[in-house]
C-alpha cells in the first residue's frame, strides 16, 4: 500500500520594510534633477524581500483615485525595491533604476502613472548623465543646474 505524503506549500511571505537608504538616494536624485513636482512628504521608499517576480527590480505604486476619495486623502507614491535584485546593483545602476521609477510619477502628482511609452531607457540614460554632470558641477564648482525639462 502506497502512502501519499501531502507536500505542504510553505512559500515565504513577502516582507516589507521602510528603506531609509533608498529614500536618501531618491531625495538626492529629486534635488539634483530639480524634480519639483514630486512632493517628498508624500513619497515613501520600501524594500521587499521574498518576491517571486522574475524581471522586476523596482516598482512604483500610487494611491488609487477610489482610495483618495473614500478616505479623503491626497495622492501618495511608494517606490518599492526588490531586495534580491536591487541590493546587488552598483550605485550607478541603482540611481538609474530609481530615476526610472521617479519618471512614472506624473507632473500633477495625482496618484496615476506615466507609462513606458514615456518612461524609456533613452530618457533614463539622458537624465542619469544630467544627474552625474550636475553632481560633478556642484561638488567641484558649487554650481547648481537648472530644472530638468524632460519630465
Amino acid at each position: 500500500m502506497k502512502v501519499k505524503i501531502k507536500k505542504q506549500n510553505r512559500q515565504k511571505q513577502i516582507k516589507y520594510e521602510i528603506a531609509d537608504d533608498v529614500k536618501q538616494l531618491v531625495l538626492d536624485i529629486i534635488e539634483v534633477l530639480k524634480l519639483k513636482h514630486i512632493d517628498t512628504n508624500r513619497l515613501a521608499c520600501v524594500r521587499s524581500r521574498n518576491s517571486k517576480t522574475k524581471n522586476t527590480i523596482a516598482r512604483c505604486h500610487g494611491t488609487a483615485k477610489i482610495l483618495q476619495i473614500a478616505f479623503n486623502i491626497k495622492p501618495h507614491y511608494v517606490i518599492e525595491v526588490i531586495s534580491e535584485k536591487f541590493d546587488k546593483l552598483d550605485k550607478s545602476e541603482k540611481i538609474k533604476v530609481l530615476i526610472h521609477e521617479l519618471m512614472h510619477i506624473p507632473k500633477n502628482f495625482g496618484g496615476g502613472f506615466r507609462h513606458h511609452d514615456f518612461v524609456n531607457d533613452n530618457l533614463v540614460e539622458k537624465l542619469y548623465a544630467r544627474y552625474v554632470n550636475a553632481k560633478y558641477m556642484k561638488e567641484k564648482y558649487g554650481l547648481v543646474v537648472e530644472k530638468t525639462k524632460d519630465i
